[in-house]
This record gives C-alpha cells, structure tokens and sequence, in this order.
C-alpha cells in the first residue's frame, strides 16, 4: 500500500499543478487510412452546460484505453463510483458510490441508449443491474450525474445515474483476447453503409473465463448486436437488436474462519455447485427530430425479455444441517416502456429559456421464485410470485439564462406506480399504489474566469420490491408493517468547476443526502424490510491535467460520513457504507505507436455492523494497460491487472453462517470475497 500512495502523491501533485485541457483537432487522414483514436481528455468539458459540479461525460476514447477486468467497471470511470464482485462473473457487480453500498445497482439508474437496465421487484436485488449484455467496442460514451436534480431521471436515480451510448457505425474489426485465468475472447463487428444514408452494424462475441478459483467459474458468455441507424442524435433514428447468454460456476464470498481452519483455501468454495444462467434479448428504437428551428422531439421505446437463475448457498449448514442452505433464485420476465420528451426554446424580454415537458412509462411482467436446493437439485419452494409492476412519469423541466453570470435549472417530476402480486404458495394476492412529487432546482453562476459555481437541491426515490407487502414472517405469518413502494430522497449540494488555468480541470462538490427509510433487502432471503433513516454528507474532488499533448493525469477524491438518524450514537453505523473511494491515474495516447492506460483505485475502511465492532480494511488495486501498433490496421494489446499482487478482498460482510459441527445457531464472523490475483490478458486486434 505504501506504493500505492506514492504513486497517489505523485500524480496528485502534477494535477494540481497548472493549465486546462483542450480538445484536440484531429488530423485529416486518408478514405484509406485507418481510424485514429485522439486524445481529447478523459471527460468532456462541460463547462457553460452543466447543471451540478458533479455531472460530467466519459469520452469513447477513456473507455478504450481503460483497463478493465469486468466490463462492469468501464463505469468506474465515473468520478467517486466503485465496482466490484462478490459472487461468480456472471451476475450483476456490486456498485459503491457517496456512501452507499448500492448493492447491484439500488439507486444508480443505468441505461443504455436509453432503455433502463435496472430492474424491479427482483430476485437477487432491487434495480438489479447486469451489464454482461454490453461489449465495449460498441460503447459511444457515458454521461453521469450524481443527486435527484435531474427531472428526467426517476426510479433508482437518487444517488446517480449512467446513461451508456452506443456507436452508429464500426470498421470491420476482428479482436482475439487470451489470458492468465483462463480468460479467451472472440470479438468481430462492423458497419456498412445503405441507400438512403442508413447504415446497419453488426457485432458478437464470445468471452470464456475461469478465474483463480478453485473451482473455476467456467464462464460462457455470448452476445450479439444489430443496429439500423440513420441521421444524428438530434435529427435521426436507431434500432437496436441486442441479445446475450451465459452460464457460469460460482465462488461466493466464504467464512473467513473456514480459510484459517483449512477447510478451503482462500479462493476454495465450501459448495461448488453454487453458480447461475443468465439471458437477455432486448429490441429499442429512439427517433428525434426537431420540428422547427426552436422545437425539438425526442422518443424511445424498448422491449426486453429476461431470464436469471441464480445458485447461492451463504449461510451453509444453518437452516438445514442436513441438506445444506443452497437456494435458487429464479426471475423471468418481460418488460416493455418507452419515453417522450418535447424541448420548446424561446426568449423572453432577451432571456433564453428552454422548456422541457417528458413522460415516461414502464410495464413489468415478472414471475419470480425462491427454491431450497442441494447441488442445484430442487428440494422445495419456498416463494413464488407472479408480480405486475406499472408505472408513470411525467416531468417539466425549465432552463433560463437570466445574465451572462446566472443561470436556473428548475424542474417538476411525479411519478405513479402499481404492484399487483400473486403468491402462488399460499395462495394470496396483493395490490400497492404509490405516488411521489419530486421538485429539483439548480443554480449556477459564472462563467467568471472559465469558473462556475452551483447550488442544487431536489428529492427522489426508489421503489421498493412490489412483494414486500405479503412477505412472510418466520412463523409463516404476513408481516403488519409494510414497507413503503417508494422511499423518497432529499438531497442538496454545492460545488466548483474549473478551467482557470491552462492545460488543468478541476471539480469541487460537497453534498448532503437524506434517505426516509434506508432500503434493508435480503436479496439471499428474497425478503425486503424498511431499514431506518440514514443521512450522509460527503466532499468529493477530481483533477485532469494533460502536461504534454499525448499524457493525461487524473484524480478522483471521495470522501463520506453515513450515519442512520436514529437510534443511540453508538448503533448509527451504516453497514458497508464506504467512507472513502479513491482512484487516480494517467491515459497515453498518440506517443508514437505506443497507448495505454495505468489506474489506481481504492475503497477505504468501512463499518460492517451498526455499532461498528466490526470493519473492513477495504482494498486498493493497479491495473495497467500497454497497447503497440504493429502496422497502421493491427495494434497489440496487454493489460495487467493486480499489476502489485494485492491480498485484498474485494468484498466482505458480518453474518451468521454454520459449518459443520458448529453450534446450531451458527457463528457471525466475517465472509469475504478476495480480490483476484495478479493476472494478464493480450489482445490482438485487426481493422479492414
């Protein structure tokens, strides 16, 4: 760790040095010469457009020099945002961001080209999110923000979103992968343009991994794009065809007391048949147009078919001492949706104004299980639902620039949702409506010296698991107290973004954040129950620096203090809310035929229990990639990952579990996931 904060203090101290980073032009090149990737900056300049300090952009050209072992932590891009895994390679990672463990994807809104990935009243997690489906060749950029300022954004955006864009067009390219754990990947794709300035792309791969276990993961993943395109983002159409498979073998996290008996080692599982199958095929169409020189139109619609089985066996021996606790996870649903959004532009007494009325709606149709298993073999079910969850947006949003110093953001939303849940064991059916007014507001002064200040304050929300209201005690009888179907947010912030001195970016942003009822859900258990109030309250940093025309230095600071509102001082502790994540590093480019990436991040102490007995230490990792362009169409690839061969754990809980010959009512202690040893992965890849 003392390297790693060597290396922290070294490109800190660059990027607090001077200068702003400015996009570069690219040169003009040849119809036959190859794509050429520019360094631009990691993140777009968003000065004079945005609404918060803590919003901001990821360029398609960070993404593709990012070093990343799982393809959900291209995302960790985002400022302040950790990524990690507890549990096998196939199933939704773990995201930590101001805070908050949001689980798998809680209250970070994710969507890709606009269609919603999180996903409600869920098996394995409320607004559980899956990015396996995604191949990064594709990825267009991210934009992010971080609070419920936003009107557009809804369900699951209380904390942060991501918005993914997903390229029109690719030159034909073919890229093998192969590595150190067992990792083998087979990417082709391309473009062609039609008639009429219409162009179809198309994509697939094919991604095998193992990892250090074990017991290997033996993940198969296969995925597979088609896109129709046509126009621009503002004036144009795409559709999009996605489809992905996979299946794999899981190690989940295990009792650290099982390791220092012997009984495992430390990437050994006490029941190898945990593991999942997961599937998903997806249609969407967005269409935007403007209809006069001060109106524009923007629509999407999607559909999504979904299927997720999950094996998990966490407690061991505890429930049955004969059979084992492996349970069985299953949802299987439809979703369909879409959203609408007209911009009207005008001035007033010389005062810009935009604006912006949007609706949005969401139908699931879920039916989902929970079995008690021994080897993956059913042995009884415990829950069965069959759940319909409706629900409608609608929002106004107001934008005006008052002086050349002073501009609002002002906006309205209300949203409307509907379970329906029919429980097929006992039988019982059960009916929730819910509806929440969320008022935002933003301002911002500036620009002054290239430096904006903000002020933002808003409310938002997420829903809760539409079971919660037949779910069972452990006599079998219906809990009295339901949780609430949506659990409001309060949030408010103020920061400063700069581009004061030349060839440096630099990002200020200190928030507040008020939780009605911290969300407490078993996604194990498959039960949800209204956790207490929660407050935190962080400050966040981040610096960009580019000293020389092919190098990018950047840092991301976060720092946060999560309590819950009541109860005595010494039981406030919010369970794995991180207090610190932290991640720095630098991006080359163009430096003759040489790129590449080297990144550094860190998740700090954090209480394990709400009285804070028990902590984890948290963990901190290098990965780093080189990249050589052996002719101007084939460039070789390495990425390193675990470059210092950390002994961290990329994630560890307090609960009770029970091995055999323990007592029967178990043991609490410590279960921990480690982090994956030093690896290497080569890529080859050749463009037509």
């Amino acid at each position: 760790m003392r390297r790693t904060s060597i290396m922290l203090a070294a490109i800190s101290a660059l990027a607090l040095a001077t200068g702003t980073v400015r996009a570069a032009e690219p040169a003009a090149a040849s119809p036959d010469a190859p794509p050429q990737i520019v360094v631009t900056a990691s993140t777009q300049d968003v000065l004079g457009t945005a609404t918060t300090s803590s919003e901001g952009a990821i360029t398609r050209q960070e993404i593709q020099r990012r070093p990343a072992y799982r393809v959900g932590q291209y995302l960790e891009a985002i400022p302040g945002l950790s990524v990690t895994s507890h549990s096998g390679e196939g199933k939704a990672n773990q995201y930590l961001l101001r805070g908050f463990n949001l689980d798998h994807g809680t209250d970070f809104a994710t969507f890709v080209d606009g269609m919603p990935v999180n996903q409600r009243t869920h098996a394995h997690g409320q607004g559980y999110t899956d990015l396996n489906f995604l191949m990064p060749e594709l990825f267009g950029g991210i934009a992010f923000t971080k609070g419920p300022y936003f009107a557009a954004a809804g369900d699951f955006a209380a904390v942060g979103s991501a918005r993914l864009s997903l390229v029109d067009s690719l030159p034909p390219t073919l890229s093998l992968s192969a590595g150190t754990v067992g990792d083998r990947r087979v990417f082709a794709g391309g473009s062609v343009a039609l008639r009429g300035g219409t162009t179809l792309l198309g994509a697939g791969e094919y991604f095998h991994l193992d990892g250090p276990w074990d017991n290997p993961d033996n993940l198969r993943r296969f995925n597979g794009v088609v896109r129709l395109s046509h126009g621009t983002a503002e004036d144009g159409w795409s559709a999009t065809a996605m489809a992905y498979s996979g299946r794999w073998n899981a190690t989940t996290d295990q009792p650290l007391r099982a390791v220092e008996q012997g009984l495992i080692g430390r990437f050994g599982s006490l029941d190898p048949s945990d593991g999942g199958i997961s599937q998903r095929m997806s249609l969407s169409l967005r269409y935007a147009r403007p209809l006069s020189s001060a109106d524009q139109l923007t629509t999407e619609i999607y559909g999504v078919r979904q299927h997720l089985t999950l094996w998990s066996n966490f407690t061991h021996y505890l429930d049955d001492p004969v059979n084992g606790d492996q349970h069985a996870q299953n949802d299987r649903r439809w979703i369909a949706g879409g959203s609408l959004a007209l911009a009207h532009r005008f001035a007033t007494v010389g005062i810009d104004q935009t604006l912006t009325l949007g609706i949005d709606g969401r139908f699931d149709a879920i039916r989902v299980d929970l079995a008690h298993t021994r080897r993956r073999a059913v042995l009884s079910t415990d829950r069965d639902d069959q759940v319909e969850e409706a629900s409608l947006g609608a929002y106004a949003e107001h934008k005006a620039q008052w002086l050349s110093w002073l501009r609002t953001v002002l906006g309205l939303r209300v949203d409307s949702f509907h379970v329906a849940d029919h429980d097929l064991v006992r039988p019982e059916r059960g009916h929730e409506h819910a509806a929440l007014w969320q008022p935002k507001g933003s301002v911002i002064l500036g620009p002054w010296a290239r430096t904006e200040f903000y002020v933002s304050a808003g409310r938002g929300f997420h829903s809760n698991d539409g079971r919660a209201g037949l779910v069972t005690a452990d006599d079998g009888s219906t809990s009295l107290v339901r949780p609430p179907l949506l659990v409001g947010a309060t949030s408010m912030e103020a920061g400063l973004r700069s581009n004061l001195m030349r060839q440096l970016t630099l990002a200020a942003t200190v928030f507040q954040i008020d939780f009605a009822s911290e969300l407490t859900y078993s996604a194990d258990a498959g039960q949800t129950e209204a956790g207490r109030p929660s407050r935190r309250r962080g400050l966040e940093l981040s610096a960009q620096y580019r000293p020389l025309p092919w190098l990018e230095l950047n840092s991301n600071l976060a720092f946060s203090h999560a309590r819950y509102r009541d109860g005595a001082p010494a039981t406030r502790f919010i369970e794995d809310a991180p207090g610190f994540i932290g991640a720095a590093g630098m991006l080359v480019d163009n430096l003759g035929p040489w790129s590449g990436a080297l990144t550094w991040r860190r998740l700090g102490p954090h209480p394990l229990t709400e009285d804070n007995s028990q902590r984890s230490p948290g963990y901190g990792e290098i990965n780093l990639s080189a990249g050589y362009q052996l002719t101007p169409r084939v460039n070789l690839r390495a990425d390193i990952y675990n470059l210092l061969g950390s002994r961290d754990d990329a994630a560890d809980y307090y609960y009770v579990s029970r091995l055999p010959g323990e007592p029967a009512a178990g043991v609490a202690g410590i279960n921990a996931h480690p982090l994956e040893p030093r690896s290497l992965r080569v890529t080859l890849s050749a463009t037509l």
